[in-house]
């Protein structure tokens, strides 16, 4: 095999691994980025923290809508489970709670749409334990972001979901009693 074949294979397979490596390592690292942007360091994990209202200026998250109110958590499930809930806004309908892997990977989607009284889960890892009863949401991964979404098109509507989402709770759970397994 001639010299230039052989370099030409070889580019082709450094392209090839770089590509594969790039396309799993790239999902882990913005993840890693956003969450300790999202829990300030650290800091703030394993509960939710209350966005200010979009602006032209202001944007937390990529491409935000300004009809919306966003809040975040960063979970770490390291430790143990964690319950999630989030009440409805009254008198509005729209509100959404999106769960996210460390590899991006959106694992659960709920709204109030389908769950008039509020949306409530537990999250935990295969084979956590978990309370008896509860609806429990698999993690593929110990760390990640639950996103929630309200509708907030003015500054009146703003106040309200403001005002709901305040109730949200993303806590570890202290006592857990039955196995998801």
């Amino acid at each position: 095999m001639n010299r230039l074949v052989k370099l030409a294979l070889l580019f082709a397979a450094a392209a090839a691994v770089g590509h594969v490596a790039l396309v799993v390592v790239t999902p882990y690292a913005l993840m890693r980025i956003v969450t300790q942007r999202a829990s300030q360091d650290g800091a703030m994990v394993n509960q939710f923290q209350f966005g200010p209202r979009t602006t032209k200026d202001l944007r937390g998250v990529v491409r935000p809508s300004p009809d919306l109110a966003y809040s975040t958590c960063v979970y770490d499930l390291s430790n143990g489970p964690v319950r999630i809930s989030a009440a409805p806004t009254p008198g509005q309908g729209y509100v959404s709670i999106s769960v996210f892997a460390a590899n991006t990977d959106n694992i659960a989607v709920f709204d109030t749409t389908q769950r008039p009284g509020g949306v409530q889960f537990v999250l935990a890892r295969e084979g956590q334990q978990t309370p008896p009863g509860a609806e429990v949401v698999i993690s593929p991964s110990n760390r990640g972001i639950v996103l929630d979404r309200r509708l907030a098109a003015n500054d009146e509507l703003f106040a309200a979901a403001d005002q709901a989402r305040r109730a949200d709770t993303c806590e570890a759970i202290s006592a857990p009693t039955t196995s998801t397994e």
